[in-house]
């Protein structure tokens, strides 16, 4: 059974994308620790990051760049902090956060609630920078 996110993809399930290209696909995170925290994929499922080949793997953290200069275009930060963690879905993903200080990053603490108009705004935004 295809993964979450394979099925977010697919459009199976919806998202709010900030960007896309033939490999990648990036989305807003419905759970966020900050405004603005995105997931970063490659498209073809797969477990574990580092599972991905070395061109792979390049190719997700250069995507992974440009989704992030336009994520600091579209919330102001200081910086756009990188995670790779997460358990709960089998499928290779990068957290994109902009951050301010540095327990902007802090997974555990009580995250956002933010509505579907609130993300679908922030995610234009976002796309809006995007090159």
């Amino acid at each position: 059974m295809a993964s979450l996110f394979s099925r977010i993809v697919a459009g199976e399930i919806p998202s709010h994308k900030v960007a896309e290209d033939d490999k990648h696909y990036a989305f807003l995170d419905i759970n966020p620790v900050a405004k603005g925290h995105t997931l970063v994929i490659p498209k073809r499922e797969v477990d574990y990051i580092f599972d991905l080949s070395d061109q792979e793997l390049a190719d997700l953290q250069i995507f992974a760049k440009k989704v992030a200069k336009a994520l600091r275009a579209a919330i102001p930060c200081e910086k756009v902090g990188q995670c790779v963690i997460g358990l709960e879905v089998r499928h290779a993903h990068i957290h994109l956060v902009p951050m301010n200080q540095e327990s902007d990053m802090y997974f555990n603490k009580e995250h956002l609630k933010l509505s579907q108009d609130e993300l679908a705004e922030i995610a234009s935004e976002i796309r809006d920078h995007f090159e």
